[in-house]
């Protein structure tokens, strides 16, 4: 497996989101809900990255418990102020903030 072109290739992707209309920030949190790649400075980073970590895996534990066979595959947040979008992997979360007025 070639890593460096799979993390180039992460790296574009990470460009690309961030050059969407509203996106305010992306990061990238392994499985133990450490942030690993980052747009948001630090402290907005832990926080975000700690919280959004805890209410995947609640999320995914749910939609476990109502379907064995179902897993979690996107989590959607809107508030007032944001949308926070959350795509799972294995061992990764993608999040991305977006102000949703743009």
């Amino acid at each position: 497996m070639d890593y460096t072109k799979i993390l180039a290739e992460v790296e574009e992707t990470l460009k690309r989101i961030q050059t969407h209309k509203g996106v305010i920030g992306t990061m990238v949190v392994n499985a133990e809900g450490i942030p690993i790649r980052t747009t948001l400075d630090n402290s907005t980073t832990v926080q975000y990255a700690g919280l959004l970590h805890q209410l995947t895996m609640k999320a995914r534990s749910t939609v476990r418990d109502i379907d064995p066979q179902n897993d979690l595959t996107f989590l959607r947040i809107r508030s007032k102020k944001h949308e926070i979008m959350v795509a799972p992997d294995k061992e990764y979360l993608l999040i991305v903030i977006q102000n949703p007025c743009e």
